[in-house]
């Protein structure tokens, strides 16, 4: 009784695996920064420090073990430039890793999946001469929603269509801060199906 119990069992693990699918995708686009205040360079205040986005490169392994819901990890990469007025331009890389929960509107197998998103994660920036190998970064953790489309192309090949907003807290002690730094990113990439 007890080989067949566990053989059933095991059968019942293989066919819930087999089941799930799973896509890893790459992608790029852009991110523009905003909210709140960013701070000024003295604490007599002045003129606003300002933050301006750029391009971001994103991967993300995503699985479906349900018809209708996902569970998505990423990491990107994002530039972006503080705009101090007095001192100029600063360009600060940001690194971020994410776990994200997706709900689709259309069953898993369908052409054509709109979904939406939330999730948590955090946002690394990099000060300038600061290295990646060092540790000298500064993590901030972060929440995010938003949503998007994946259209299907072939059984193994599909495009896909993102945007997410990121609120992160703010990374470096200027004087005057207020609210929390939001990063709003726009991507377009390819999907593998496996």
């Amino acid at each position: 009784m007890r080989p067949l119990l566990l053989f059933t069992c095991v059968l019942g693990l293989v066919s819930a695996a087999s089941a799930q699918v799973a896509e890893i995708s790459v992608g790029g686009g852009a991110s523009e920064f905003g909210g709140g205040s960013a701070g000024t360079e003295t604490t007599a205040g002045g003129p606003e420090i300002k933050v301006d986005g750029g391009f971001r490169f994103e991967a993300r392994l995503t699985l479906n073990p349900q018809r209708f819901f996902g569970h998505e990890f990423g990491y990107a990469y994002s530039s972006c430039t503080f705009k101090l007025p007095t001192s100029g331009d600063v360009s600060v890389p940001v690194h971020q890793g994410l776990y994200n929960f997706l709900v689709y509107a259309t069953p898993e197998g369908s052409k054509i999946r709109p979904f939406a998103t939330g999730g948590i994660g955090f946002s690394s920036f990099f000060p300038p001469g600061s290295s990646a190998y060092y540790g000298n970064q500064i993590t901030k953790f972060n929440y995010n929603y938003g949503g998007g489309i994946k259209i299907r192309v072939s059984s193994m090949f599909g495009i896909r269509l993102d945007f997410r907003q990121y609120s992160t807290g703010h990374p470096f002690d200027f004087p005057n801060q207020s609210g929390r730094l939001l990063q709003t990113a726009f991507t377009g990439g390819l999907s593998f199906n496996l």
